[in-house]
């Protein structure tokens, strides 16, 4: 799932799941859902439908015409579909927490289990947490070497990942709590006044 017309894939099977879709919805909620920095072309949506419908992932059924235009195709999931996507999103390898995967995965996260949402959670912290090294690394070896722009951009990504990385805590913090027995109770910090 890590290549780019996998996520897609991921992304329009989830976005159908909720309900039948056209073409040109598909690619505004895609747009607009995911975010993902340049606009989705329709050069890259329709073959990847055109792959779905190949592999019984999804249906093409011609909708109602609108006076004057010809019928749009609405697009709806199957069983298989619906089957693969629930696959996928128990996976919890590292192409889950990957740049490109991680948000799509992120918002279909109502729909996967809590042990697969902590893992994926972890491993993006993990994987930020690298980054975060890698930014610092390269801060130290380069500041006297380059322009001021390259090291504000340098800043730019550390800071990035800083502010991700504490994102990724809270999440995990609230996943763990949700995932103890209410019967376990956590022992009072000092000062708390329990």
């Amino acid at each position: 799932m890590g290549n780019r017309s996998g996520v897609l894939e991921l992304a329009v099977l989830g976005l159908l799941h909720e309900a039948p879709m056209h073409g040109y919805e598909l690619r505004k909620r895609v747009n607009a859902q995911f975010g993902w920095g340049r606009v989705l072309s329709f050069g890259s949506l329709y073959p990847c439908l055109k792959a779905m419908l190949r592999n019984g992932l999804i249906t093409a059924d011609p909708g109602t015409p609108e006076a004057g235009r010809r019928p749009k195709i609405v697009y709806t999931i199957t069983a298989d579909g619906k089957d693969y996507f629930a696959h996928a999103m128990h996976e919890a390898g590292p192409s889950a927490w990957e740049d490109d995967t991680f948000g799509v995965r992120f918002s279909f996260f109502g729909r996967t289990d809590p042990a697969t949402r902590l893992r994926i959670l972890e491993g993006r912290k993990a994987r930020m947490e690298e980054r975060l090294a890698n930014f610092r690394s390269a801060m130290t070896r380069t500041a006297e070497r380059v322009d001021a722009y390259t090291l504000e951009l340098q800043r730019h990504g550390l800071e990035s990942a800083e502010r991700e990385v504490r994102w990724l805590n809270e999440l995990i913090d609230g996943e763990r709590r949700q995932q103890r027995p209410p019967d376990q109770h956590q022992p009072p910090t000092q000062g708390d006044s329990r």
